[in-house]
């Protein structure tokens, strides 16, 4: 009878009690092909993000013994950029060849270990910015819900524990088994598209001067055409002054940024409303469906049919 795999997961002090659960709930859904065991550092309780702590039954010496060592995610004040010599001896610990999976800020660790240094990662994107800022020799892709480098796999917050997990049950032993599991999780074996169709965009603070006039005027007019010389107009600047006025304000080039705007109101119709893509697409200042089609995509990796199934639920038949 062949091995079980084993899959040891580390609790870090503060951890979500949902991702900790999931190898468990997940690789223990696949009928006895892997064995989950918790850990802690130092075998003893940690206290969670809730109003509650946890006993496990393992200290840090099960981790010699695992096949996988998965990280859920920690409460972001916890964060740190460097990890205590616990966490380091832990992680150094673990078995030769074993694979090291994250959730969420689990992959702080990971990269404050220096375990992520040249290779692509991601992590929640609303902690992608500090993640960055930290740990600039890391390849961080804030748009992927999960990335597989190998022996070290990372993934986004929450619902992306779960997508990583199937994914390792796929890449071991197969989509059949994979789906099963899925369907027993009541979870979508495979999700299209990134973390961008759930980040929110916020709008730069308006200022009294520099482009925020144009920027304002803009987001009144979206469903009207607009070229770069209409903006500088409104903002009484030169297209050249403008541009540069624009970028060093906002981050991006106007029509990079105007872009955005456009998709951002697309993706609040399809969770608000039951109109058509093309009266969508109309509303926004987009050529038409096909515009709106290709720009979404491009965006978030998804169409808009896909969007709004996932956001808003049940479709009217005119979509």
């Amino acid at each position: 009878m062949a091995q079980l795999h084993r899959v040891v997961v580390l609790a870090i002090d503060g951890v979500y009690p949902f991702e900790l659960g999931i190898p468990s709930r997940v690789f223990g859904a696949t009928d006895g092909l892997y064995e989950v065991l918790t850990c802690t550092v130092d075998g003893r309780p940690v206290r969670t993000n809730s109003d509650f702590s946890i006993t496990v039954e393992h200290g840090p010496d099960v981790l010699r013994t695992a096949d996988t060592v998965v990280i859920p995610p920690f409460t972001s004040t916890s964060v740190t950029r460097e990890v205590s010599e616990a966490v380091t001896k832990a992680l150094v610990s673990a078995a030769p060849g074993s694979r090291l999976v994250s959730i969420c800020t689990g992959a702080f660790v990971l990269a404050a270990a220096g375990l992520l240094d040249g290779r692509p990662a991601t992590t929640h994107w609303v902690v992608a910015d500090l993640f960055r800022s930290w740990f600039p020799q890391v390849a961080l892709d804030p748009d992927a819900l999960f990335i597989d480098d190998g022996d070290i796999l990372t993934s986004a917050g929450a619902a992306s524990g779960l997508d990583v997990c199937l994914h390792l049950i796929r890449k071991d032993h197969g989509s059949e088994v994979a789906n099963q599991v899925a369907r027993m999780c009541i979870a979508p074996p495979w999700r299209d598209g990134g973390q961008a169709q759930y980040i929110q965009h916020p709008a730069p603070t308006t200022t009294a001067s520099g482009t925020a006039a144009a920027r304002q005027w803009a987001l009144e007019n979206l469903h009207e055409p607009m070229a770069l010389a209409d903006l500088a107009e409104h903002s009484h600047m030169s297209l050249r002054t403008f541009a540069r006025r624009f970028t060093e304000e906002v981050g991006m080039s106007p029509g990079r940024w105007l872009i955005q705007q456009r998709v951002d109101r697309a993706r609040h119709l399809l969770e608000t409303t039951d109109l058509p893509v093309d009266e969508i697409a109309g509303q926004v200042g987009f050529a038409g469906g096909t515009s709106l089609r290709e720009h979404l995509h491009a965006a978030i990796g998804v169409s808009p049919l896909a969007y709004r199934r996932t956001f808003r639920g049940a479709l009217s038949p005119t979509h």
